[in-house]
C-alpha cells in the first residue's frame, strides 16, 4: 500500500542559495557528456529520454510515486537545475513551484514546454455526476476509431476540437511566463495518448532547436516512439471498446483523468478530492455527494492512485459498498512507478491502468502488442 509523500521543507529562494548550489555536486547529476537535461515530471522525463537517447542525460525532479502538486525541490534538485542546459516541463500550470525553483537555482538554459501542442480542458465547478452532463465531453468525434491513425503526427490530430476554441495555444501563449495556463485548466495532459504524442513532438522540436547537430537523431527517435504510442492507443481503444459504455464508470482519488475520459469514452462519476490538486481539502458534503453519485451511477469500484494514501478512497468505497483498487492495483496518475514496477515507463503505466480498469469492469484484456513489451 502506498501513501502520500509528505511535502519537503519550504523552498528557500534567493541569489545566495542559488550561487551556493551551483557549486554543489548533485548525487544524481548527469555526466558532463551531451546535453544536460532536467525534466520536471516522471512522464516528461521518460518522453525526453526516449527522444534524446544517448545524446543527453535526463534527470527527473519529481520521483516515482511522488505527487506533482505537493512537490518541494531539494538542494540537489536545484543544483541539477543550476547546471542544466535544458529544462523540460509538463506545463499547463502543473508545476506551481517552478518559478521559485528556477529563480533559486539560477537556471539560465532553454525551457521546453511539452504542453505547447495540447488543447486544455477546463474544470467545471458545477461538475455533475450523471451521464447527461458528460454526454458532450464523451462524444470524442475526433477520436473516432475509423479516423484514429496519427499518420500526420500533427498536433491538431491530437487536440480535442471541442476545447480548441477556448484554449487555442499559439506562440504568444507559450512565452517564458507560460501565460496559457489559465486558472482552472486541467494540467494532467499525459493521460490521453494523443496528448502524449503531441508532447513528444513538442519536446523533439525543442531539443532540435537546442542541439541542431542531433536534430536528425532526435526526430528518428521521436518517430519510433510515436509509432509505439500509436500502437498503445489502438490497444487501449480495442480493450475499452469491449466494455459496454454504461459500464465504463470511473471514480478516482482526484480529478486527474479528464483527458483519458474524453479520449476513450469513459464516464467520470467523480473524485474523492473534487479538484485537479490532490492537496485540496475535502468537505463532508463532497464525500456525501460522491457516495450518492457512486450509488446512483451503478459504479462498482473506486480507483485509488499510487501517489496518494488510499484511506479516504477505502472509506468512501466502504460507505458506497463497492470495491476499491489501491496499492499495486491502483492507478498511475501524477507519477510513474519505481524501477521494476508495472508503471516504470509511460507505456507501462498506461497498460497497467487500462488492465486494472478493464478487468474491474468485467472484461479481459487482449495481449499487449510485441512492440510494447516492456
Amino acid at each position: 500500500m502506498t501513501h502520500r509523500i509528505p511535502a519537503a521543507a519550504a523552498l528557500v529562494a534567493g541569489s545566495a542559495l542559488a550561487l551556493a548550489l551551483t557549486g554543489c555536486a548533485s548525487p544524481e547529476a548527469p555526466a558532463a557528456e551531451g546535453l544536460s537535461i532536467v525534466a520536471t515530471t516522471t512522464q516528461v522525463a521518460d518522453f525526453t529520454q526516449q527522444i534524446a537517447g544517448d545524446a543527453a542525460q535526463v534527470t527527473s525532479l519529481i520521483q516515482p510515486n511522488q505527487s506533482s502538486h505537493s512537490f518541494d525541490p531539494t538542494a540537489a534538485d536545484l543544483a541539477a537545475l543550476a547546471t542544466a542546459d535544458v529544462l523540460v516541463i509538463n506545463g499547463a500550470g502543473l508545476e506551481e513551484w517552478l518559478e521559485n525553483a528556477v529563480e533559486a537555482s539560477g537556471f539560465s538554459g532553454t525551457t521546453i514546454d511539452a504542453s505547447s501542442g495540447v488543447a486544455l480542458r477546463e474544470f467545471d465547478d458545477d461538475h455533475a455526476h450523471d451521464d447527461d452532463d458528460h454526454a458532450d465531453d464523451h462524444a470524442h468525434d475526433d477520436h473516432s476509431h475509423d479516423d484514429h491513425a496519427h499518420d500526420d503526427h500533427s498536433h491538431d490530430d491530437h487536440a480535442h476540437d471541442d476545447h480548441a476554441d477556448d484554449h487555442a495555444h499559439d506562440d504568444d501563449d507559450h512565452s517564458d511566463e507560460h501565460d496559457h495556463a489559465h486558472e482552472g485548466d486541467d494540467p494532467h495532459i499525459w493521460t490521453s495518448v494523443g496528448n502524449a504524442i503531441a508532447m513528444v513532438e513538442a519536446i523533439a522540436a525543442g531539443l532540435a532547436d537546442v542541439d541542431a547537430e542531433s536534430a536528425e537523431a532526435f526526430d528518428a527517435n521521436a518517430q519510433a516512439y510515436i509509432a509505439q504510442l500509436e500502437a498503445l492507443d489502438a490497444w487501449i481503444i480495442e480493450n475499452i471498446e469491449q466494455i459496454d459504455p454504461s459500464e465504463r464508470l470511473l471514480v478516482t482519488n482526484h480529478e486527474a483523468f479528464g483527458y483519458f475520459v474524453d479520449a476513450y469514452d469513459v464516464t467520470y462519476v467523480g473524485a474523492v478530492i473534487p479538484s485537479f490538486d490532490d492537496n485540496a481539502e475535502v468537505s463532508a458534503a463532497d464525500i456525501d455527494a460522491l457516495v450518492s453519485a457512486i450509488r446512483s451511477s451503478g459504479a462498482t469500484a473506486v480507483f485509488s492512485e499510487t501517489t496518494l494514501s488510499p484511506a479516504a478512497a477505502e472509506t468512501i468505497a466502504a460507505e458506497a459498498r463497492v470495491d476499491v483498487f489501491s496499492g499495486s492495483d491502483g492507478l498511475y496518475g501524477d507519477s510513474l512507478g519505481p524501477v521494476g514496477s508495472t508503471g516504470e515507463t509511460y507505456i507501462g503505466s498506461m497498460i497497467h491502468n487500462v488492465t486494472v480498469l478493464v478487468q474491474a469492469w468485467g472484461g479481459s484484456v487482449t495481449p499487449v502488442p510485441a512492440e510494447l513489451s516492456q
